[in-house]
């Protein structure tokens, strides 16, 4: 299946509810998205939208800001604590800020995957306070 049929599959599957199974599917989904989109056959690594934006100077970094800052309002909303909502914060902001450096900002980008942490801070809360909602992700 190609690049297109992978994101029209994870589009089509992503549920709109606000119950803790809905939006954990919505974080993997967009975290997939921004971060393991597309594979680089040279290295051997996926990079996701969150990269690409980042060769788009200004506009790029912004709008991968505001999709990463989205993974946060999701945490807001399952009611995590104001610690780890600033701490995946910093994770945006460290993104951001390095991500916008030309060339070396975009290196940055494919090393340093913010939404991915991000992911795992959303996991770990939502593994020991709604353990039913756990994935079996492949």
């Amino acid at each position: 299946m190609g690049d297109t049929g992978k994101l029209r599959e994870m589009t089509s599957e992503l549920p709109l509810g606000t119950d803790p199974q809905s939006v954990r599917r919505r974080i993997v989904g967009l975290e997939r998205l921004l971060e393991g989109m597309f594979d680089v056959p040279v290295l051997g690594r996926k990079v996701g939208l969150d990269a690409l934006l980042g060769l788009v100077p200004v506009a790029g970094d912004v709008i991968a800001a505001v999709l990463g800052l989205y993974l946060v309002w999701e945490a807001r909303n399952l009611g995590m604590p104001r610690w780890q909502l600033w701490r995946m914060v910093g994770n945006v902001g460290v993104d951001t800020l390095i991500g916008a450096v030309p060339v070396a900002g975009d290196l940055f980008d494919f090393l340093y995957r913010s939404n991915t942490r991000n992911l795992k801070i959303v996991r770990k809360h939502l593994d020991k306070h709604h353990p039913g909602t756990r994935l079996i992700e492949g």
